[in-house]
């Protein structure tokens, strides 16, 4: 009787947990408060609120298909174009590996790579706050003048706001980019399969940690450089080496912990991901570590989250590991049939956890 009443006892956790999950997958993001917070800008729960409730009730096309971070556009002749925008708001401008008009031109140019197109052109806007010393401006623009030169792209238009002293935090940055998709290029959460898996081309959260720890508040003293880099050359060699590169996503807001969420809504397939595989440069372990923040939430500007087919790993990781900005890509994790919407981290203790969308705010603004 024992035996059988164990069986049960078995049998009911499991029904149990089965049920949590499928609450879980099902839930959808709903908007509560009354007014925005700083956690409606962190990447996570709220953000995604925001979106849904807000600007995707507004303007969404029910043909567009998932949110991507490059909206594709198909012309009359057919060609296509990657079109994306964004806006940078970091503080302080300069810190250890880049600064603000680093960033303003490798986000833009990186949300377009992703998305399987060549970053041909960008605009640029700046709110300028009264006050702001004219020599930081140019220094900002010198960076983003060398950036562009870098990844290949011009800067064609733009545009330029001032307002009075406290109306905005010294400079605001937004690029809007556009690139050319090549005619056989296809990449989508839809082309996801069970079996496949996922890559990182390197250590993560290596930007958000710089930026967090060059503010001098924290205390801490530690060799970490952002990332922020452009990463369409190393997006070529990729797909080069595997064409068959189901989706991809750069882990900037809300670092790779967002971005498997994400896919795996998109895709409706479960996301599993391997702690011990994990690449993280031990000082930016130790900051994390010492901060209680999972690094797997934290900003990267210049890694690639890939999507590819088992019999393609191989090369896809020696294509990325040859590119410069490559050399720790690593698998991270695979994909699964079920439970579909979830992602799962298998711990380095040999157990598993959720890994859930970031609840609030535990980030200072990082880009």
């Amino acid at each position: 009787m024992a035996d059988h009443d164990t069986v049960q006892e078995k049998d009911y956790r499991e029904a149990m947990m089965l049920d949590r999950i499928e609450a879980f997958r099902r839930r959808k993001p709903r908007l509560t408060d009354e007014v925005i917070t700083s956690a409606h800008g962190a990447g996570g729960k709220s953000s995604a609120a925001l979106i849904e409730n807000v600007f995707l009730a507004a303007f969404s096309d029910p043909d567009r298909g998932p949110q991507a971070d490059a909206a594709t556009l198909t012309m009359p002749n057919g060609d296509r174009l990657g079109f994306t925008t964004d806006s940078f708001v970091v503080k302080p401008y300069r810190f250890p590996g880049g600064s603000i008009g680093h960033l303003a031109v490798h986000g833009t140019v990186n949300d377009l790579a992703v998305e399987g197109a060549t970053p041909t052109w960008l605009s640029c806007a700046f709110v300028i706050e009264e006050g702001l010393a004219v020599a930081e401006l140019q220094a900002v623009v010198a960076d983003m003048a060398e950036a562009a030169t870098e990844a290949g792209v011009t800067i064609v238009t733009g545009d330029t706001k001032v307002v009075g002293r406290g109306a905005a935090d010294g400079l605001y940055i937004t690029t809007a980019g556009v690139g050319l998709i090549p005619a056989e290029r296809r990449l989508g959460p839809d082309l996801v399969k069970p079996g496949d898996v996922i890559l990182v081309s390197g250590t993560i959260a290596d930007h958000g940690m710089s930026v967090m720890l060059a503010r001098g508040d924290l205390a801490i003293e530690a060799d970490i450089r952002s990332d922020t880099a452009p990463l369409g050359g190393l997006i070529e060699d990729l797909l080069a080496a595997a064409p068959n590169t189901r989706w991809m996503r750069d882990p900037t807001r809300g670092g790779v912990a967002t971005v498997a969420n994400e896919l795996a809504r998109d895709a409706d397939l479960g996301v599993v991901l391997d702690e011990s595989l994990l690449p993280v440069d031990p000082a930016v372990r130790g900051a994390c570590d010492m901060l209680g923040i999972d690094e797997m939430y934290v900003a990267n500007e210049g890694k690639v989250v890939a999507i590819v087919p088992p019999e393609e790993e191989a090369a896809a990781l020696a294509a990325m590991r040859a590119h410069p900005l490559g050399k720790r890509a690593s698998r991270i994790g695979e994909i699964v049939a079920d439970p579909t919407g979830i992602v799962v981290l298998r711990t380095s203790f040999g157990g598993t956890r959720i890994v859930d969308m970031l609840v609030g705010d535990p980030l200072p603004r990082i880009c």
